[in-house]
């Protein structure tokens, strides 16, 4: 009976109804975009490591962010490669220049150096130009979502970074970094050449291990015979890199407050929601009082009427959501809404709209039967 009653109570008014509907389809997608754009957008803080093959990055003690290295000794190399259960080691070299563009103005870049032939370091893949574009000389690749800040460049362009020759010939996708500075990849040693950084030293050591050996009790081998250094599996340093930025900028506040406020009009829309139809139908609450309803069983319908409208607004909410998801992501902007952002969601705004089921409950634990139905 109660839920027959709390389904026809809901769908007699239409149009309160579809307000309900609008405060938590707005929650529901606002909620989820925020976050999706909260992850695509930090995710490009650790998008060197996410994109390389490596199972260990090493680099200088305490480092923190994969975009700000210090240079350390290229002999260090055989040293790790050294460590027992260790397969493979490259390096990576990483430098900060400056990139002219054809009407005389500058973009800073950080130019990434990578091995020729490159197994673990290689985070981008060749979408227009040879597989081997960084085998000719002076070359550079960049990354084709980048074409508006580096002036559109060419294959086969000249151009100068640090005042330094080079060639355009390859371009990737997707591989933007975090910061606003475009990524340019270039072999491992011409880094040397665009930079001030010595021809002895590189940014990282790279570490494949072998099948079934723990990474992390690799990392602890390394740092014992090399104390100098900071040895992170692929997944603590992406870890680490997001949270630098988490914690060195007010990123995490923004984007919850936003969030935050989308829960809120949910919460007053479908309260308010209700509490109308409520006082629409008072005189059939005071009916089902005078027949001897209790607050328990009048409770229970207001829940139910709740659930409801939660439920058909976070399916209409996700599927627009999806839909929205699908048109407006790109690569400089990119939605990444994992499956648990959509279930954590969707739970979360269930549960709200069953408190707001409070609101019009305390109106409804008040009515005088007698005077309601003279009324």
């Amino acid at each position: 009976m109660r839920w027959n009653l709390a389904y026809r109570t809901l769908m007699h008014d239409r149009g309160k109804l579809f307000a309900g509907l609008v405060g938590v389809i707005f929650s529901v997608v606002l909620v989820n975009l925020q976050g999706g754009l909260f992850f695509g957008l930090i995710q490009k803080a650790s998008m060197l490591i996410d994109r390389s093959e490596a199972d260990i990055w090493i680099g200088h003690r305490g480092m923190h962010n994969v975009d700000f290295p210090h240079s350390i000794p290229e002999r260090w190399e055989h040293v790790v490669a050294g460590v027992p259960g260790v397969s493979e080691v490259e390096p990576l070299r990483i430098a900060f220049g400056e990139f002219t563009l054809p009407d005389g103005g500058f973009e800073n870049v950080v130019v990434v150096g990578v091995p020729r032939d490159a197994k673990l370091a290689k985070p981008f893949k060749i979408v227009e130009g040879p597989p081997d574009a960084l085998n000719v000389h002076d070359a550079i690749v960049v990354d084709d979502c980048d074409h508006k800040k580096l002036a559109d460049p060419q294959l086969g362009e000249l151009r100068e970074i640090n005042r330094r020759r080079v060639r355009v010939t390859g371009k990737s996708h997707g591989v933007l970094s975090f910061l606003v500075t475009p990524y340019v990849f270039t072999d491992y040693d011409r880094v040397v050449e665009l930079s001030d950084m010595r021809p002895d030293h590189t940014s990282y050591l790279l570490a494949k291990v072998n099948s079934g050996v723990d990474a992390g009790e690799v990392c602890d081998a390394i740092e014992e015979r090399l104390p100098h250094l900071t040895a992170m599996t692929s997944k603590q340093y992406s870890d680490v890199s997001i949270g630098f930025w988490m914690t060195r900028t007010g990123i995490g506040i923004s984007f919850g407050a936003a969030t935050l406020l989308g829960l809120l009009v949910g919460v007053v829309m479908v309260g308010h929601t209700l509490y109308a139809m409520v006082l629409d139908h008072i005189s059939e609450y005071a009916t089902l009082r005078a027949i001897g309803m209790n607050e328990h069983e009048l409770l229970t319908i207001l829940i139910i009427q709740s659930a409801l409208v939660a439920l058909m607004g976070i399916g209409l909410g996700t599927a627009l959501t999806m839909l929205l998801q699908g048109i407006f992501s790109t690569p400089q902007a990119a939605i990444e809404i994992p499956g648990f952002l959509y279930l954590g969601c969707g739970a979360l705004i269930f549960c709200i709209c069953l408190i707001a089921s409070g609101l019009p409950y305390l109106r409804v634990r008040h009515i005088d039967p007698h005077q309601a139905l003279q009324g």
